[in-house]
């Protein structure tokens, strides 16, 4: 039978890309931004700076390169429990940002069950249309040259009909859209995780799950999300194959406000196993970036019963205005619990 043998949650926003003195590029957007999502309210930039403390100290260069740095190396690190862990395949959770999924059809769940999956460096012209900062960090996120990645087809199959039994109803794609940028390519979701954590080796195959973190209509609720991680755990534990199984969560924390007291709750939550405060965050709270913690949910639902233990590697709130803009990151690792020594 398949095991799970690792778990990560990592955050890949533009941020962990950028050089610590280019950090506000991004927050010009914000400044434009009349919707600044915070706490299930909306602010205009002026409006935030109002409502929170000043943020100004929290914005020096030294304090950003710190947590640059701090961020990188957490990043490294995770890229060394994955490849220590030696599994054989990892089972990506991340979101969307309609780059792949468009109005046509944004499923809450999805799964890729090709063999093999396209990834593909920018063309000029897309970057060259990106908001200012954006382009920077995302060249990080793709290869140079056009890739082709390895999946886990079998596996995949048997996560959606395992799924599908227990009740959900996630879709299948055996073939990417288009998308936005008309490449039938993996998004910068999973392309951080090959590129960064993995240091942009192929040499793991990947099950991608999309989750709608997003977008409206139809997010799933995190009480949702944490169900269906549950039943994605015994999918997995279901497959009859001798398999070994990590799991990655994509995104988060966050953002583009960030709040501290929100993620510190979470990181707690996760790291005490404490399924009812991760299923009972509210839709109001999970807006804008700060959305993306659902695939955390997700993964956290899935290593419940895993035997793995999880631990902290980093959480580094990188300002990016006055404001309190910005991404905040953490990094967290699950794995076996060698405390006790050998039985």
């Amino acid at each position: 039978m398949a095991e799970i043998v690792v778990g990560i949650g990592t955050s890949h926003g533009p941020l962990l890309n950028t050089p610590p003195d280019q950090w506000g590029q991004r927050a010009a957007a914000d400044r434009r931004n009349p919707a600044l999502a915070y706490r299930g309210e909306d602010y205009t930039f002026d409006q935030l700076t109002e409502l929170r403390e000043d943020f100004t100290a929290e914005n020096e260069p030294d304090v950003r390169r710190e947590r640059h740095q701090r961020c990188r190396e957490a990043i490294d690190a995770l890229g060394d429990v994955v490849r220590s862990a030696r599994p054989d395949v990892l089972v990506v959770v991340s979101s969307d940002h309609k780059e792949t999924f468009t109005d046509e059809l944004l499923p809450q769940f999805a799964f890729y069950y090709g063999a093999t999956m396209r990834h593909e460096p920018f063309k000029p012209e897309d970057l060259a249309a990106m908001p200012p900062g954006l382009a920077i960090a995302e060249v990080a996120n793709v290869p140079a040259e056009s890739t082709i990645r390895r999946c886990h087809p079998e596996l995949a199959v048997h996560l959606i009909r395992a799924t599908s039994e227990q009740g959900f109803d996630p879709s299948a794609s055996k073939e990417l859209p288009a998308g936005k940028y008309g490449d039938h390519g993996i998004p910068h979701g999973w392309g951080f995780v090959y590129q960064n954590i993995l240091g942009g080796s192929g040499d793991i195959p990947f099950v991608p799950l999309f989750v709608n973190t997003f977008w409206e209509p139809n997010p799933p609720s995190a009480a949702r999300c944490w169900d269906f991680g549950l039943a994605l755990g015994r999918a997995i534990a279901s497959f009859p194959g001798d398999l070994r199984v990590g799991l990655a969560a994509s995104g988060g924390l966050s953002h583009f406000v960030i709040d501290e007291e929100l993620d510190r709750a979470f990181l707690d939550a996760l790291l005490s196993d404490d399924g009812d405060h991760l299923s009972g965050l509210s839709a109001p709270l999970l807006r804008s970036g700060t959305s993306e913690l659902r695939n955390w949910i997700v993964v956290a639902g899935a290593l419940r019963g895993s035997g793995l233990t999880p631990r902290l590697v980093d959480y580094q709130p990188c300002y990016r205005s006055a404001a309190g803009t910005g991404n905040a990151m953490g990094f967290v690792a699950w794995e076996p619990d060698t405390s006790a020594g050998p039985a």
